[in-house]
Protein backbone atom coordinates (compact mmCIF):
# COMPACT_ATOMS: atom_id res chain seq x y z
CA UNK A 1 0.00 0.00 0.00
CA UNK A 2 1.49 2.93 1.45
CA UNK A 3 4.97 1.37 0.69
CA UNK A 4 4.57 1.30 -2.90
CA UNK A 5 5.52 3.45 -5.58
CA UNK A 6 2.49 3.03 -7.24
CA UNK A 7 -1.05 2.64 -5.59
CA UNK A 8 -2.44 -0.26 -7.88
CA UNK A 9 -5.82 0.95 -7.26
CA UNK A 10 -5.70 4.94 -6.48
CA UNK A 11 -8.05 6.30 -4.51
CA UNK A 12 -10.66 8.38 -5.94
CA UNK A 13 -9.54 8.42 -9.48
CA UNK A 14 -12.76 9.22 -10.91
CA UNK A 15 -13.61 11.54 -7.66
CA UNK A 16 -10.60 14.10 -8.12
CA UNK A 17 -9.12 16.74 -10.10
CA UNK A 18 -5.30 17.97 -10.08
CA UNK A 19 -5.70 21.85 -10.72
CA UNK A 20 -2.37 23.62 -11.88
CA UNK A 21 -1.66 27.00 -12.83
CA UNK A 22 1.43 27.52 -14.64
CA UNK A 23 3.45 29.75 -17.60
CA UNK A 24 5.74 27.51 -18.44
CA UNK A 25 6.09 23.75 -19.99
CA UNK A 26 5.18 20.99 -17.66
CA UNK A 27 7.82 18.71 -17.64
CA UNK A 28 7.44 19.08 -13.35
CA UNK A 29 4.66 16.05 -14.43
CA UNK A 30 7.14 13.63 -15.16
CA UNK A 31 8.47 13.36 -11.60
CA UNK A 32 4.92 13.30 -10.56
CA UNK A 33 3.89 11.02 -13.55
CA UNK A 34 3.73 7.56 -11.05
CA UNK A 35 1.34 9.09 -8.69
CA UNK A 36 -0.82 11.88 -11.06
CA UNK A 37 -1.32 10.27 -14.01
CA UNK A 38 -4.07 7.82 -13.53
CA UNK A 39 -5.87 11.31 -12.35
CA UNK A 40 -7.65 13.97 -14.16
CA UNK A 41 -5.72 17.68 -14.47
CA UNK A 42 -6.78 21.05 -14.67
CA UNK A 43 -3.94 22.96 -16.24
CA UNK A 44 -4.91 26.92 -15.90
CA UNK A 45 -2.01 29.06 -18.40
CA UNK A 46 -1.56 32.15 -17.15
CA UNK A 47 -0.16 35.45 -18.64
CA UNK A 48 -0.14 35.17 -22.53
CA UNK A 49 -3.02 32.79 -24.07
CA UNK A 50 -1.11 32.69 -27.63
CA UNK A 51 2.00 30.99 -26.11
CA UNK A 52 1.73 26.96 -26.77
CA UNK A 53 1.75 24.70 -22.75
CA UNK A 54 3.43 21.69 -23.68
CA UNK A 55 2.26 19.08 -20.95
CA UNK A 56 4.15 15.47 -21.24
CA UNK A 57 2.26 13.06 -22.99
CA UNK A 58 0.31 10.19 -21.11
CA UNK A 59 -1.46 13.02 -18.76
CA UNK A 60 -5.52 13.25 -19.44
CA UNK A 61 -6.42 16.72 -18.95
CA UNK A 62 -7.93 20.08 -19.97
CA UNK A 63 -5.94 23.61 -20.54
CA UNK A 64 -7.73 26.67 -20.51
CA UNK A 65 -5.97 29.96 -20.94
CA UNK A 66 -7.15 33.52 -20.36
CA UNK A 67 -9.14 33.65 -23.92
CA UNK A 68 -11.21 30.78 -22.46
CA UNK A 69 -11.85 32.26 -19.07
CA UNK A 70 -13.40 34.97 -20.34
CA UNK A 71 -15.32 33.06 -23.32
CA UNK A 72 -16.72 30.98 -20.43
CA UNK A 73 -17.47 33.47 -17.94
CA UNK A 74 -18.10 36.65 -19.92
CA UNK A 75 -18.18 40.00 -18.31
CA UNK A 76 -18.19 37.94 -14.79
CA UNK A 77 -14.31 36.79 -15.69
CA UNK A 78 -13.32 40.61 -14.34
CA UNK A 79 -13.02 38.12 -10.52
CA UNK A 80 -10.33 35.54 -12.13
CA UNK A 81 -6.86 37.54 -11.59
CA UNK A 82 -4.72 37.91 -15.15
CA UNK A 83 -0.88 37.12 -14.22
CA UNK A 84 -0.53 35.58 -10.91
CA UNK A 85 -1.45 31.52 -9.61
CA UNK A 86 -4.45 33.02 -8.14
CA UNK A 87 -5.88 32.50 -11.49
CA UNK A 88 -5.71 29.01 -10.30
CA UNK A 89 -9.32 29.03 -8.60
CA UNK A 90 -10.56 28.94 -12.12
CA UNK A 91 -9.92 25.38 -12.42
CA UNK A 92 -11.78 24.76 -9.01
CA UNK A 93 -14.69 26.32 -10.52
CA UNK A 94 -14.59 24.36 -13.73
CA UNK A 95 -14.18 21.13 -12.14
CA UNK A 96 -16.87 18.88 -12.10
CA UNK A 97 -15.48 16.15 -8.74
CA UNK A 98 -15.89 16.32 -5.25
CA UNK A 99 -12.31 17.16 -4.32
CA UNK A 100 -9.47 18.72 -5.56
CA UNK A 101 -5.68 19.13 -5.54
CA UNK A 102 -3.73 21.88 -6.31
CA UNK A 103 0.16 22.02 -6.86
CA UNK A 104 2.36 24.61 -8.22
CA UNK A 105 4.82 23.83 -11.32
CA UNK A 106 8.14 24.60 -9.39
CA UNK A 107 7.08 21.13 -6.75
CA UNK A 108 8.64 18.42 -7.12
CA UNK A 109 8.38 15.05 -4.94
CA UNK A 110 9.90 14.88 -1.44
CA UNK A 111 11.54 11.98 0.47
CA UNK A 112 10.72 10.92 3.74
CA UNK A 113 13.43 10.01 5.87
CA UNK A 114 13.97 6.98 5.01
CA UNK A 115 14.60 7.87 1.36
CA UNK A 116 11.22 7.07 0.29
CA UNK A 117 9.39 9.17 -2.26
CA UNK A 118 6.20 10.52 -1.07
CA UNK A 119 2.95 10.18 -2.19
CA UNK A 120 1.67 13.62 -1.52
CA UNK A 121 -1.68 13.26 -2.79
CA UNK A 122 -2.69 10.09 -1.09
CA UNK A 123 -1.45 11.20 1.88
CA UNK A 124 -4.17 14.44 1.06
CA UNK A 125 -6.76 12.35 0.32
CA UNK A 126 -6.18 9.57 3.84
CA UNK A 127 -6.70 12.93 5.22
CA UNK A 128 -9.95 14.56 3.52
CA UNK A 129 -11.26 11.26 3.96
CA UNK A 130 -10.91 10.90 7.71
CA UNK A 131 -12.64 13.27 10.04
CA UNK A 132 -11.27 16.27 11.38
CA UNK A 133 -11.74 17.24 15.54
CA UNK A 134 -11.80 21.35 15.63
CA UNK A 135 -13.68 21.79 19.16
CA UNK A 136 -10.56 19.91 21.52
CA UNK A 137 -7.79 19.64 20.59
CA UNK A 138 -5.59 16.04 21.22
CA UNK A 139 -2.21 16.20 22.09
CA UNK A 140 -1.55 12.75 19.84
CA UNK A 141 -2.02 15.08 17.11
CA UNK A 142 -4.79 13.09 14.62
CA UNK A 143 -5.97 10.36 16.45
CA UNK A 144 -7.25 8.75 13.61
CA UNK A 145 -4.00 8.31 12.63
CA UNK A 146 -2.58 4.49 12.52
CA UNK A 147 -0.17 4.09 15.47
CA UNK A 148 -3.23 6.70 17.37
CA UNK A 149 -5.96 7.54 19.20
CA UNK A 150 -7.99 10.09 21.35
CA UNK A 151 -5.92 10.79 24.77
CA UNK A 152 -7.14 10.39 28.36
CA UNK A 153 -10.10 12.96 28.79
CA UNK A 154 -10.97 13.48 25.79
CA UNK A 155 -14.43 13.87 25.30
CA UNK A 156 -16.38 10.67 24.03
CA UNK A 157 -19.05 12.92 22.75
CA UNK A 158 -17.06 14.58 20.38
CA UNK A 159 -14.73 11.42 19.38
CA UNK A 160 -16.87 10.96 16.28
CA UNK A 161 -15.33 14.58 14.80
CA UNK A 162 -16.69 16.64 11.80
CA UNK A 163 -16.06 15.98 7.96
CA UNK A 164 -12.65 17.70 6.91
CA UNK A 165 -12.97 20.03 4.32
CA UNK A 166 -9.56 21.07 3.99
CA UNK A 167 -6.31 19.43 3.99
CA UNK A 168 -2.89 21.63 3.99
CA UNK A 169 0.26 20.52 3.19
CA UNK A 170 3.84 21.22 4.02
CA UNK A 171 7.22 21.95 1.74
CA UNK A 172 10.95 20.64 2.22
CA UNK A 173 13.96 22.91 0.86
CA UNK A 174 12.11 26.41 0.35
CA UNK A 175 10.40 27.79 3.09
CA UNK A 176 6.70 29.69 2.62
CA UNK A 177 8.22 33.05 3.86
CA UNK A 178 6.98 36.44 2.99
CA UNK A 179 10.00 38.72 1.44
CA UNK A 180 11.17 40.46 4.71
CA UNK A 181 12.17 36.74 6.08
CA UNK A 182 13.68 35.94 3.09
CA UNK A 183 15.61 38.99 2.67
CA UNK A 184 16.57 38.42 6.31
CA UNK A 185 17.42 34.41 5.50
CA UNK A 186 18.28 34.08 1.82
CA UNK A 187 20.15 30.45 2.46
CA UNK A 188 17.66 29.24 5.06
CA UNK A 189 16.03 25.98 4.46
CA UNK A 190 13.59 23.42 5.79
CA UNK A 191 14.91 20.15 6.29
CA UNK A 192 12.48 19.46 9.42
CA UNK A 193 10.17 16.49 8.76
CA UNK A 194 7.39 16.44 11.23
CA UNK A 195 5.40 13.48 10.75
CA UNK A 196 2.26 14.35 12.26
CA UNK A 197 -1.02 15.73 11.21
CA UNK A 198 -3.29 18.14 13.16
CA UNK A 199 -6.69 19.56 13.47
CA UNK A 200 -6.40 23.47 13.25
CA UNK A 201 -8.75 24.24 15.78
CA UNK A 202 -12.05 26.09 15.76
CA UNK A 203 -11.54 29.96 16.16
CA UNK A 204 -7.85 29.79 15.21
CA UNK A 205 -6.74 31.38 11.54
CA UNK A 206 -3.81 30.42 9.62
CA UNK A 207 -1.52 31.44 6.73
CA UNK A 208 -3.03 28.36 4.03
CA UNK A 209 -0.25 28.08 1.40
CA UNK A 210 -1.67 27.10 -2.37
CA UNK A 211 1.17 25.43 -3.10
CA UNK A 212 0.28 21.89 -1.67
CA UNK A 213 -2.94 22.12 -0.56
CA UNK A 214 -6.09 19.74 -1.33
CA UNK A 215 -9.73 19.94 -0.57
CA UNK A 216 -13.44 18.64 -0.53
CA UNK A 217 -15.06 20.74 -3.61
CA UNK A 218 -18.26 20.02 -2.40
CA UNK A 219 -17.82 20.74 1.00
CA UNK A 220 -15.86 24.16 0.91
CA UNK A 221 -15.50 25.02 -3.06
CA UNK A 222 -17.35 28.30 -3.08
CA UNK A 223 -15.33 29.70 -0.37
CA UNK A 224 -12.33 28.44 -2.02
CA UNK A 225 -11.91 31.95 -4.47
CA UNK A 226 -7.94 33.37 -4.21
CA UNK A 227 -8.93 36.97 -4.42
CA UNK A 228 -8.25 39.82 -7.06
CA UNK A 229 -4.07 39.54 -7.18
CA UNK A 230 -1.55 40.49 -10.09
CA UNK A 231 -2.28 42.45 -13.27
CA UNK A 232 -3.93 45.78 -12.25
CA UNK A 233 -4.19 44.88 -8.25
CA UNK A 234 -2.01 46.67 -5.43
CA UNK A 235 -1.18 43.13 -4.30
CA UNK A 236 0.00 40.15 -4.69
CA UNK A 237 0.93 36.82 -2.83
CA UNK A 238 -2.09 37.15 -0.82
CA UNK A 239 -4.57 34.94 -2.74
CA UNK A 240 -3.93 31.67 -0.98
CA UNK A 241 -4.07 33.69 2.58
CA UNK A 242 -7.19 35.13 1.98
CA UNK A 243 -9.11 32.36 0.85
CA UNK A 244 -7.80 30.65 4.03
CA UNK A 245 -9.17 32.72 6.27
CA UNK A 246 -12.50 33.23 4.46
CA UNK A 247 -12.50 29.34 4.60
CA UNK A 248 -11.55 28.80 8.21
CA UNK A 249 -13.75 30.92 9.20
CA UNK A 250 -16.93 29.65 7.33
CA UNK A 251 -15.32 25.57 8.54
CA UNK A 252 -15.82 27.16 11.97
CA UNK A 253 -19.65 28.41 11.15
CA UNK A 254 -20.85 25.36 9.69
CA UNK A 255 -18.74 22.82 11.40
CA UNK A 256 -16.44 21.63 9.47
CA UNK A 257 -12.71 20.36 10.22
CA UNK A 258 -8.68 22.21 8.58
CA UNK A 259 -6.36 19.83 8.54
CA UNK A 260 -2.67 20.96 8.34
CA UNK A 261 0.90 18.51 8.28
CA UNK A 262 1.64 15.96 6.17
CA UNK A 263 2.03 15.45 3.35
CA UNK A 264 5.43 17.24 2.28
CA UNK A 265 6.41 18.33 -1.55
CA UNK A 266 9.86 19.33 -2.50
CA UNK A 267 9.25 23.33 -2.84
CA UNK A 268 12.62 23.97 -5.89
CA UNK A 269 12.64 27.68 -6.76
CA UNK A 270 12.96 30.50 -4.14
CA UNK A 271 10.87 33.68 -6.14
CA UNK A 272 12.93 36.87 -5.76
CA UNK A 273 12.67 38.57 -2.31
CA UNK A 274 12.90 41.88 -3.71
CA UNK A 275 9.94 41.36 -6.52
CA UNK A 276 8.07 39.87 -3.64
CA UNK A 277 8.50 42.61 -1.81
CA UNK A 278 7.17 45.27 -3.95
CA UNK A 279 4.12 42.56 -4.45
CA UNK A 280 3.63 42.11 -0.67
CA UNK A 281 4.26 45.32 1.17
CA UNK A 282 0.78 46.66 1.10
CA UNK A 283 -0.56 43.43 2.57
CA UNK A 284 2.29 43.08 5.21
CA UNK A 285 0.80 46.51 6.33
CA UNK A 286 -2.98 45.61 5.63
CA UNK A 287 -2.71 42.31 7.47
CA UNK A 288 -2.98 43.75 10.67
CA UNK A 289 -6.17 45.31 10.01
CA UNK A 290 -6.97 41.94 8.03
CA UNK A 291 -6.66 39.62 10.78
CA UNK A 292 -8.77 41.13 14.01
CA UNK A 293 -11.14 41.25 10.99
CA UNK A 294 -11.32 37.81 10.67
CA UNK A 295 -10.97 37.09 13.83
CA UNK A 296 -14.11 38.95 15.22
CA UNK A 297 -16.31 38.00 12.07
CA UNK A 298 -19.79 36.64 13.26
CA UNK A 299 -21.83 35.14 10.03
CA UNK A 300 -25.59 34.35 11.07
CA UNK A 301 -27.22 30.91 11.66
CA UNK A 302 -29.41 31.73 8.70
CA UNK A 303 -26.26 31.01 7.08
CA UNK A 304 -26.47 27.42 6.13
CA UNK A 305 -24.59 27.05 2.93
CA UNK A 306 -20.85 28.12 1.85
CA UNK A 307 -22.66 30.59 -0.84
CA UNK A 308 -24.80 31.91 1.56
CA UNK A 309 -21.54 32.38 3.80
CA UNK A 310 -19.38 33.68 1.34
CA UNK A 311 -21.89 36.43 0.12
CA UNK A 312 -22.46 37.52 3.91
CA UNK A 313 -18.70 37.59 4.50
CA UNK A 314 -18.55 39.46 1.19
CA UNK A 315 -21.03 42.09 2.48
CA UNK A 316 -18.82 42.60 5.76
CA UNK A 317 -15.63 43.02 3.94
CA UNK A 318 -16.81 45.89 2.20
CA UNK A 319 -18.44 47.51 4.81
CA UNK A 320 -15.09 47.31 7.34
CA UNK A 321 -12.49 46.28 5.35
CA UNK A 322 -13.63 49.14 2.36
CA UNK A 323 -12.40 51.75 5.24
CA UNK A 324 -8.95 50.17 4.98
CA UNK A 325 -8.78 50.84 0.99
CA UNK A 326 -10.97 51.31 -1.50
CA UNK A 327 -9.39 47.61 -3.03
CA UNK A 328 -11.21 45.81 -0.64
CA UNK A 329 -15.05 47.28 -1.89
CA UNK A 330 -13.42 46.47 -5.16
CA UNK A 331 -12.72 42.97 -3.37
CA UNK A 332 -16.07 42.15 -2.16
CA UNK A 333 -18.04 43.07 -5.12
CA UNK A 334 -15.14 40.00 -7.29
CA UNK A 335 -16.22 37.79 -4.20
CA UNK A 336 -20.05 38.53 -4.85
CA UNK A 337 -19.61 38.17 -8.83
CA UNK A 338 -17.23 34.74 -8.18
CA UNK A 339 -20.38 33.29 -6.34
CA UNK A 340 -22.72 34.28 -8.83
CA UNK A 341 -20.42 32.45 -11.62
CA UNK A 342 -19.60 29.83 -9.70
CA UNK A 343 -23.69 29.00 -9.31
CA UNK A 344 -23.96 29.27 -13.08
CA UNK A 345 -21.71 26.87 -14.06
CA UNK A 346 -22.65 24.69 -10.84
CA UNK A 347 -26.27 24.55 -10.82
CA UNK A 348 -28.01 26.16 -7.63
CA UNK A 349 -25.27 25.39 -5.02
CA UNK A 350 -27.81 22.66 -4.11
CA UNK A 351 -25.22 20.34 -3.09
CA UNK A 352 -23.91 22.97 -0.45
CA UNK A 353 -27.09 22.40 0.83
CA UNK A 354 -26.31 19.39 2.27
CA UNK A 355 -23.49 20.27 4.71
CA UNK A 356 -23.63 17.22 7.54
CA UNK A 357 -24.22 19.54 10.59
CA UNK A 358 -24.90 22.60 10.15
CA UNK A 359 -23.53 26.14 11.65
CA UNK A 360 -21.67 24.78 14.57
CA UNK A 361 -22.48 28.22 16.37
Amino acid sequence: MSGAAVNPTPILKDELDIVIPTIRNLDFLEMWRPFFQPYHLIIVQDGDPSKTIKVPEGFDYELYNRNDINRILGPKASCISFKDSACRCFGYMVSKKKYVYTIDDDCFVAKDPSGKDINALEQHIKNLLCPSTPFFFNTLYDPYREGADFVRGYPFSLREGVPTAVSHGLWLNIPDYDAPTQLVKPLERNTRFVDAVMTIPKGTLFPMCGMNLAFNRELIGPAMYFGLMGDGQPIGRYDDMWAGWCTKVICDHLGLGVKTGLPYIFHSKASNPFVNLKKEYKGIYWQEELIPFFQSVSLPKECITVQKCYVELAKQVKAKLGKVDEYFVKLADAMETWIEAWDELNGTGAKSDALPNGPAN
